[in-house]
């Protein structure tokens, strides 16, 4: 299969605490890790996984962060194309307390790639399947032409001026975020998925099924929920490219996120094999 993912990047600094501080207070890190991440990144690398390898067009601060970020992603294994810009990089700050949840501070505005940037818009067409997290209309358009478009919702003030059919988009039944409601794109998604984290979530499709799913069995102990969304969403978007129905999609997509979630970090426990 080929993939690719048009999105963003976060370089992020992670603190493990036994709490998040209440107000006024002041706590300890036992640890702490910085890395490249955020939505379009983490489900790049679980794509690269599933794949063997996954194209990457993005945007980056023309900065050391930025730079940075490029090395590092290219260590875990993607192809990076960077769209440059004269802001500073995005940032976060992610505690990560003793439950394994996280709680996310992000500082600078989210960058993606727009569709007259000279990154190769071109090979997007021979791809089976994009998952897309941001950028402009015209870079919506280009990732249409792939045979599989899968998008975050948190992308949808791209899409709706678009006006191209997704088939697939991934909202969340918690995050007002990543809220969608019927109406809001057109044409509909052929599939609007709706996550509700460890709960598993419901799906819908343009053609009426509305279904449900259930997260399976750990594959080995909780450690930490940060980037298990974002590799439910590589999950499914490298299902449908496969040609998989929605919910055998979804089943590998809950693998993915259930896998996530027992290693430290979005990358140590990725699946590799889909099985």
């Amino acid at each position: 299969m080929r993939v690719a993912v048009v999105g963003h990047v976060e370089w992020i600094e992670l603190a493990h605490v036994e709490h998040v501080p209440r107000p006024g207070e002041i706590v300890h890190a036992s640890g702490s890790s910085q890395l490249p991440a955020g939505g379009g990144a983490v489900a790049a690398v679980q794509l690269a996984k599933l794949a063997g390898e996954c194209l990457f067009l993005t945007a980056l601060g023309d900065d050391e962060v930025g730079r940075r970020s490029k090395r590092e992603l290219e260590r875990l294994g993607l192809r990076v194309e960077v769209a440059w810009r004269a802001e500073p990089q995005r940032r976060g700050f992610v505690h990560l307390d003793a439950a394994g949840e996280r709680t996310i501070t992000v500082l600078g505005e989210r960058l993606g790639p727009h569709g007259d940037d000279p990154v190769p818009w071109g090979e997007l067409a021979e791809a089976d399947a994009v998952y897309l997290t941001a950028g402009d209309p015209a870079a919506v358009r280009a990732a249409r032409a792939a045979r599989t478009l899968v998008v975050s919702a948190r992308a949808r003030n791209a899409v709706a001026p678009a006006r191209v059919r997704l088939d697939a988009l991934v909202a969340s039944a918690r995050d007002p975020g990543e809220r969608y409601a019927a109406g809001d794109l057109d044409p509909p998604p052929d599939l609007v998925v709706r996550t509700s984290g460890a709960e598993g979530g419901r799906f819908e499709t343009a053609a009426g099924e509305v279904s449900s799913w259930v997260t399976g069995p750990l594959p080995g102990p909780f450690v930490d929920a940060y980037g298990a969304g974002d590799s439910f969403a590589g999950g499914l978007t490298y299902g449908l490219g496969l040609g998989l129905a929605p919910g055998d999609a979804l089943a590998l997509a809950a693998r993915c996120g259930a896998a996530a979630v027992t290693g430290t970090g979005p990358y140590e426990a990725q699946l590799s094999d889909p099985g």
